[in-house]
């Protein structure tokens, strides 16, 4: 901190908790507004999250949401941290911007690192917007180093036509739990350390979407976690986000996509959002051929010592932003 301004504390990192979610999200909304504005996005307002969405990442989180508070114990800064078996990422992250520029983003993100580690995870990551060249200097200089673009796509759908999926909250309760615990297996065949069943528990328990299930003749070919809770406070149901996907191969990806497009229109929603890692570069060109259209870019980052799995064959999407 800097010595001439003493008054000017900050305290933590303590566990963010439901009551927080307000000063969270203005933190999150001025701080991201304040970014694309010196980005040179004048016009551009981001919104306050759902604060369901908040709970599903402070609950998915635990101890790993972090924040800060300055002298009057006002939130001034925040880091959720999540791990998902032995995968460890970071987001949103957020100072707020009249405390920018004296060592708090340094300090939010070492103290995130150091949690995962102790954690045992075996990645350390986080994504950025690309064009923020400050972010990546940033990040580079707390040991992270960027790798491949997440790229988010969108499809907009016919509300017709479409088979019934099957997803998993359609199961008896002991079905669900076998379907559950064969979506960990079909992850860990893919690639080691992540596992997602966490979220996946959470977005039931919350009733923020749900899993389509892909059937295989030998068990689970694929399997799609999916939140159709608006991610914007006080928005309509507008588009079927996915979060984590897993298919034993380029055919099963081309099902998992159907069924979960057919799970949004049959819920009456129009429009299909997946966040593409393009490391796998076959099932980028599937959604390019498929109709998806590219709507935005981020960097994904990873800490020295601790890198991202790709899996040898099939494909495995795993979201690092709530």
């Amino acid at each position: 901190m800097r010595a001439w301004l003493p008054e000017r504390q900050v305290s933590g990192p303590e566990r963010a908790v439901e009551r927080d979610i307000e000063s969270l999200n203005r933190v999150f909304a001025d701080a991201f507004t304040d970014r694309y504005r010196r980005d040179g996005l004048v016009g551009v307002r981001v919104p306050h999250l759902n604060p369901q969405v908040w709970r599903y990442a402070l609950l998915d989180a635990g101890d790993g949401a972090m924040v800060w508070r300055d002298e009057a114990g006002q939130v001034v800064a925040f880091n959720v941290a999540h791990r998902s078996g032995a995968e460890g990422w970071m987001g949103p992250l957020a100072v707020r911007p009249d405390r920018q520029g004296v060592g708090i983003g340094k300090a939010t993100v070492r103290a995130a690192v150091d949690w995962l580690v102790d954690q045992h995870v075996a990645t350390v990551g986080l994504e950025t917007m690309p064009r923020t060249v400050e972010n990546i200097g940033f990040y580079g200089r707390l040991g992270f180093a960027p790798g491949y673009l997440t790229v988010t796509m969108t499809r907009d759908l016919a509300t017709r036509g479409h088979a019934a999926p099957a997803l998993l909250s359609q199961r008896p309760a002991a079905a669900q739990q076998a379907a559950t615990a064969a979506a960990a297996r079909l992850v860990g065949a893919l690639a080691p350390g992540p596992d997602f069943t966490r979220e996946i528990l959470l977005t039931a328990q919350l009733g923020l979407g749900d899993t389509t299930l892909v059937d295989g003749s030998d068990g689970l070919d694929a399997f799609v976690l999916w939140h159709s809770a608006p991610l914007a406070e006080g928005r309509p149901k507008e588009e079927l986000r996915i979060l984590k996907l897993a298919a034993r191969d380029e055919r099963a990806f081309a099902a998992a996509l159907v069924a979960t497009e057919a799970a949004a229109a049959r819920a009456g929603i129009r429009r299909v959002a997946i966040r593409c890692q393009t490391r796998y570069e076959g099932a980028f060109r599937h959604l390019i051929e498929r109709g998806y259209r590219v709507r935005w870019t981020d960097l994904r980052m990873t800490c020295e010592g601790y890198p991202e799995p790709h899996a040898g064959t099939g494909v495995l999407f795993s979201n690092w932003e709530i």
